[in-house]
């Protein structure tokens, strides 16, 4: 009764984690849309500052050692695709609407599943299964409305940033002690050259550096959340609460730009929005067992 117990309360502190995650990211697009300043300028000063304020937090908190010399080569590997993922994530908000960005990233959880399917053995539920199958046709419908456009560029890019951020729950599944903060801070850190080189961040006007002040320390908390609750959940379901930032999004932008979604875009946003839910209400007693508590099944 005890481990089940602990296993329990485990998942919840993932769920709780992961959403809290989601509902931070859900503010990106804000950010980057609400500044002049150029895709590199904005990914310069976001990684300056979600770098430092990450480091910060490794300091006080005496984790510095665990987060940066024992990462090992799972937080090397998502410290890279995560500065590759940062690099589309950005200039897709540039290129195409927010509500697009956070509906295309509702697909994540077709490849977190796959993937996590192939390194771990671990299989999906059939509602999982179920609300992947319609999150692509969300996703299909989406897109099909920006043919034709540079918003379709847009949309790419945020399939990249999809892919990315699923690749980066199945290492954390995979490798649970992986640490969060050290490899977030990579993410950030390989950029700064490119984005020094490709953008002129130092033109960038003081207001609006403060405005990424900001978004680097709700980004740092974000990585971190994620990156600690995609440890006790199933890959797939991980990416299916991160997708809970999908309804948020587009009603920020509505509010604060007037940015109203095209007739696909809403089609597609709402199957994309059953799909999550369906696939959310899949029976988490499953995985009663701790993630971190047992080897994925291809080791054993």
């Amino acid at each position: 009764m005890v481990v089940k117990y602990r296993a329990e309360s485990g998942y919840r502190v993932g769920v709780l984690l992961v959403v809290t995650a989601a509902i931070t990211y859900s503010t990106a697009g804000l950010f980057t849309k609400g500044v002049d300043a150029g895709s590199w300028d904005v990914i310069f000063w976001r990684g300056v500052f979600a770098a430092a304020f990450t480091i910060g937090w490794t300091l006080k908190s005496r984790t510095f050692e665990q987060n940066f010399l024992a990462m090992g080569q799972s937080g090397w590997a998502v410290g890279v695709i995560g500065a590759l993922g940062t690099a589309a994530f950005i200039p897709a908000f540039k290129l195409t609407t927010i509500a697009n960005v956070s509906l295309i990233y509702a697909v994540a959880p077709v490849i977190a599943a796959l993937l996590a399917w192939i390194a771990i053995g671990e299989r999906a539920s059939a509602r999982t299964i179920t609300g992947c199958f319609f999150a692509i046709l969300g996703v299909a419908i989406i897109v099909s409305g920006s043919l034709g456009g540079v918003s379709l560029i847009g949309d790419m890019l945020a399939m990249g940033m999809t892919f990315a951020m699923a690749s980066i729950m199945v290492i954390y599944r995979t490798f649970p002690r992986t640490p969060g903060a050290g490899p977030a801070v990579l993410q950030s850190v390989f950029l700064l050259p490119f984005a020094s080189m490709f953008g002129n961040p130092f033109s960038v006007a003081p207001t609006e550096i403060a405005i990424l002040a900001a978004f680097g320390l709700l980004f740092a908390i974000a990585s971190v959340t994620l990156a600690e609750g995609a440890k006790r959940i199933p890959a797939g379901q991980a990416a299916l609460l991160s997708s809970l930032e999908t309804p948020l999004a587009p009603i920020f932008a509505f509010i604060l730009f007037v940015e109203i979604p095209n007739i696909a875009t809403c089609f597609g946003g709402t199957i994309v929005l059953l799909a999550v839910t369906l696939s959310l209400g899949n029976d988490h007693a499953q995985h009663g067992e701790n993630p971190c508590d047992h080897e994925p099944s291809h080791r054993r």
